[in-house]
């Protein structure tokens, strides 16, 4: 997987960035059940705003599909795991329609199979 990193007006440690790219490479996981050979990149961007609040988004392109998650918060790691949690359920759901779809698929196979009368099973 690859990952970049954009910071904006903000300076992260390496505890912070440690921790923002392990978050980001568990969501890798997700595409070795259904796309094995999926080349991931991630982007990462953190901005710090007037408030004093840091923006966190991160944006995941696989060859097929796009994630994008965004979320507003006091500290980056509570960002990062609001981002996380809502790029976890759009990937599950994409991976949810696409076994829903191939069974689907099975089933209508199924059904337009002819079996022959005499056929013992």
């Amino acid at each position: 997987m690859n990952i970049r990193f954009l910071f904006k007006e903000v300076k992260i440690d390496g505890r912070t960035e440690s921790y923002v790219r392990e978050k980001v490479e568990k969501l890798g996981k997700f595409f070795e059940s259904f796309r094995k050979d999926a080349e991931i990149s991630a982007e990462v961007e953190i901005n710090l705003d007037k408030k004093g609040k840091f923006r966190v988004e991160v944006m995941l392109q696989t060859p097929y599909q796009k994630y994008r998650g965004e979320d507003t918060t006091v500290s980056v790691e509570g960002s990062i795991d609001s981002v996380y949690e809502s790029l976890e359920s759009q990937i599950e759901r994409d991976k949810d329609k696409i076994t829903t779809l191939r069974r689907r698929g099975g089933r209508s196979l199924k059904k337009k199979m002819v079996v022959d009368e005499n056929a013992r099973f």
